[in-house]
């Protein structure tokens, strides 16, 4: 019985720090659309998050881009269906690889930062001191941050978009001698609205994923600075995991049929 045991034990653990994240979650959006707010702070997480995190989106969705199209261009020669690049091109960046290699590369700079941040205002004792002079600490340190990942991945991964599709018109015109008006025009034809909006979707759960797992594991972490490099560890993790299971859940939504 001692496998046993250690399996429910291992399953109860999990509901429970399961239970907890929905409880903080729950908690943290309702914050999110009450009054009062906090736009300065808001605005300071949308500089850190979005601006600051653009050359990182920027560069991986180029060279994504431009993989892309070279290794697409290479299977499609076996069958002579080079001219399907552009199309693959476009509807792999908009659907699938802009929004997980943006969610993922925030998760690696954002979330930890987010956690490594909370986690030592609360080993420094700083978090109680906020509720000490009646300031809730949601409203000033969860809600902003959850607010503007939301926001800002969306325009992050339509950026992501169009770089990435550029990296695939240099490759395909520069490169592997496609007609520049003809690369355009596959690119125009194929894509869909539905592309566009279903990457955007999945970038605006991410970045909620993203500053949901940093502030979580941030804001209870203990143990000092062991305890902040935990919580770190923990929220990249967690979060890259869960982007990845909300990815097939949302691509699943909106092409299933």
């Amino acid at each position: 019985m001692n496998p046993l045991a250690t399996i429910g034990s291992a399953f109860m653990v999990f509901l429970g720090a399961l239970g907890s994240l929905a409880m903080f979650a729950g908690n943290a959006v309702s914050h999110c659309v009450r009054p009062p707010l906090y736009p300065r702070l808001i605005g300071r997480q949308l500089l850190e998050i979005g601006y600051y995190s653009l050359p990182v989106v920027g560069l991986t969705t180029l060279f994504s881009g431009m993989v892309l199209a070279l290794q697409s261009y290479t299977g499609f020669a076996r069958f002579s269906a080079e001219s399907a690049v552009a199309t693959v091109v476009v509807l792999s960046m908009t659907r699938e690889l802009a929004p997980v290699l943006a969610g993922l590369m925030v998760a690696g700079r954002v979330g930890a930062a987010m956690a490594a941040e909370i986690g030592t205002m609360r080993v420094t004792e700083q978090i109680d001191a906020l509720t000490t002079l009646s300031t809730n600490p949601f409203k000033y340190l969860i809600a902003p941050r959850l607010i503007a990942g939301t926001v800002s991945l969306p325009i992050l991964v339509l950026i992501g978009d169009i770089i990435g599709v550029f990296g695939g018109y240099v490759v395909g015109v520069y490169k592997l001698d496609f007609n520049a008006g003809t690369y355009i025009q596959s690119t125009v034809q194929y894509l869909e609205q539905v592309d566009v909006v279903s990457g955007l979707v999945k970038a605006g759960v991410f970045g909620f994923i993203v500053a949901l797992m940093g502030c979580y594991h941030g804001f209870h972490s203990r143990g000092g600075a062991q305890g902040v490099g935990a919580a770190t560890t923990n929220a990249v993790v967690t979060a890259s995991i869960m982007i990845l299971i909300a990815n097939y859940a949302i691509t699943e939504m909106f092409f299933s049929s």
